[in-house]
């Protein structure tokens, strides 16, 4: 599906991400976009936990987003890639790679990356990151020029690459939730070299996202994690975790902070999903003590 989505999908999109107003495609534009996609949609193994994970072509994930759902990396800049081009902005695949905490550096193909060419938004920057499916979550786009953005506590650091010619590498905060990101230079066509990455992640007992139930979002001020039934905050004044105790609470949690009410599952899955995370918890509980 490289087809544009047609006005009526474009609205019930934008609707999703709390925007009303269909605007030029200006970097201003671009900016607010990634906001709302980054505050409404979060990043999360929600499906798979529950052994339905979701396909990643275009229309499985503009599907995902049109039915009240969301995804990780794949389905989430899958779909935000077929939105802006429907907007009229000329968008890019890339190649990308996650290094989590005490691995090397990649690019694996396992993280689909996006850019922007805007040439005429800024006579220093032709092309911008646009990344809503990174758990680091940038909070707005950045300008394909090396330096430092952000504020405190979440910066972001942009480099050349180490591990490919000409591609670019984006290095978050310390307590990130992982090391960082590369990208090749190179645009791609396809999503065909991912669908393999996709089908260890969401099926393999070796995939880091194996049962477990794990959320991120972010917004200006803060990003929120919650991990089985662990929420973690990190904002401003440092980093607070809370054990949420009940069901209701829970579901509570995951509609209020994560804009995911589990439109795709019945009371029963919920609750089943609810008893897993918390025997899960129990048993790391108890490997904790021993």
């Amino acid at each position: 599906m490289n087809e544009p989505l047609n006005a009526i999908e474009i609205q019930a999109y934008l609707r999703r991400i709390g925007i009303d107003v269909i605007k030029n495609p200006t970097l201003e534009f671009l900016f607010e976009l990634q906001r709302a996609h980054v505050q409404y949609l979060s990043w999360q193994t929600v499906d798979i936990f529950a052994g339905r994970p979701a396909g990643i072509s275009l229309q499985e994930s503009i599907q995902l987003i049109l039915q009240g759902r969301s995804g990780y990396c794949f389905h989430l800049n899958g779909a935000f890639s077929v939105l802006l081009r429907s907007l009229g902005y000329t968008v890019d695949w890339h190649r990308g790679g996650v290094q989590p905490h005490g691995e090397q550096p990649r690019v694996n193909s396992f993280h689909l990356g996006l850019s922007v060419l805007l040439p005429d938004a800024d006579p220093t920057v032709e092309r911008w990151i646009v990344d809503v499916g990174l758990g680091g979550m940038p909070f707005e786009p950045l300008p394909l020029r090396y330096g430092t953005y952000g504020s405190a506590p979440f910066t972001y650091q942009l480099m050349p690459s180490s591990v490919v010619a000409g591609g670019w590498r984006l290095e978050y905060e310390l307590d990130g939730p992982s090391k960082g990101v590369d990208y090749a230079p190179e645009a791609i066509t396809s999503l065909e070299e991912f669908i393999p990455k996709h089908e260890f992640y969401s099926q393999a007992a070796e995939s880091p996202w194996h049962n477990v139930f794990l959320l991120r979002q972010r917004d200006e001020n803060r990003s929120n994690e919650l991990r089985g039934c662990m929420l973690r905050t990190h904002d401003m004044e440092g980093i607070r975790k809370t054990e949420i105790k009940s069901y209701t609470e829970w579901r509570d949690v995951l509609t209020g902070i994560f804009h995911e009410p589990l439109v795709n599952y019945s009371e029963l899955e919920c609750q089943d999903m609810w008893d897993r995370v918390q025997a899960a918890h129990m048993e790391w509980k108890r490997a904790q003590e021993a």
